[in-house]
């Protein structure tokens, strides 16, 4: 199950990628590199949270491991 950080990520992606195609449509280069940034930083939040979920997984499968 994807966390904040991942679905925060992936909307500021999308928002990225949205202010890019308007920006190309009004010929705004301004507006369309905005766009990249934004989708870069949601790039990076979006794998920041994957990250953060995998080492929380596996941390809770050492901790099942010990356990038994």
């Amino acid at each position: 199950m994807k966390n904040q950080d991942e679905l925060k990520g992936k909307a500021e992606s999308m928002k990225g990628r949205l202010k890019q195609a308007a920006g190309d449509l009004s010929d705004d280069q301004r507006l369309h590199d905005e766009g990249v940034a934004d989708e870069i930083v949601g790039k990076t939040e979006e794998t920041f949270g994957r990250t953060r979920r995998k080492v929380g997984e596996a941390i809770d499968d050492i901790a099942d491991d010990l356990k038994r």
